[in-house]
This record gives C-alpha cells, structure tokens and sequence, in this order.
C-alpha cells in the first residue's frame, strides 16, 4: 500500500525514485515533489493532463495501473482532494481518496472518514460527522474535553 497526499507524477516512475527527494525545502510548483502533492486522479481521463487547480495534474486508470504493477502495489490510499461522502474508490478499487476533515471549511456539509488496514490489508472505512456547534464551543471556551484530564 502506497500512501501519499496528492496523487502520482510522471517523474517518478518507481518508489525507490522517491527517496531521492529533498524534502527539506517549500513544495515546489512543478516536478515530481509538486505531483505528490496536488496531483489528483481523473476517471476520465487516460495519461496525464495539466490539473485546472493550477498545480499538480491529473492521472489516469492507465498511469495508475502502470505505476502500481511496476511496484507491486495492493493499493495506493491519498487524501487532497474532498469527498463530499468522506472517501472514494477509483479504478477498480485499486486507489482510494480518504477524506478526514468532516464540513471542511464548516460550510461543506461532507462527512470524512479514515481507512482501517489489518495485517492481511483488508480495508475497513470508518465514517465520522463534524462536531456539533455545542462541541466546538465547549472547546474554544477553554474547557478541555475529559481525554485530556
């Protein structure tokens, strides 16, 4: 299972291709560093396209099935871009966006949602809604919630 923020870049072709890397720097605005991290997949779409957010690009079934047989990959689990229904599978399942911040920007309305993998990697998603307005003001009051006492 690959886990990554964004999505896949044509620059980097294999994992081991991601090691080399200099993350010690701002998020570049093209290159494979930049692709990690804003690239998004396209149902749509077959090879690369330039993404309209204005950063990253968008990929294809193809790009994806072609990056995961030459890594022996099960799945390839991402989280930038929102899921109105906190998680979506894409090409046969073979990569999921898992979308954690429920009612983003407290105006979406979406649920979020995290993926569970046991030791043989079977997947489980676990739903969860945005805290209630009381919940949220019982926190910006100062009163901390009993896990912290």
């Amino acid at each position: 299972v690959l886990c990554v923020h964004g999505g896949l870049s044509p620059e980097l072709v294999v994992i081991d291709d991601f090691l080399k890397i200099n993350r010690n720097q701002e998020i570049p605005y093209e290159g494979g560093f930049c692709h990690l991290m804003w690239s998004d997949p396209d149902a749509d779409l077959d090879g690369w396209r330039p993404s309209p957010r204005g950063s990253g690009l968008l990929f294809g079934a193809n790009v994806t099935n072609e990056f995961m047989v030459k890594n022996n990959l099960e799945l390839i689990c991402r989280a930038h871009q929102l899921v109105n229904e906190g998680y979506q599978y894409l090409f046969d399942k073979k990569l999921v966006t898992v979308w954690s911040a429920p009612n983003y920007c407290y105006r979406c309305g979406n649920v979020a949602s995290i993926l569970q993998l046991d030791e043989n990697l079977n997947q489980s998603v676990v739903i969860f809604q945005a805290a209630s307005k009381t919940d949220r003001a019982q926190l910006l009051d100062g009163s901390k919630p009993a896990y912290f006492l």
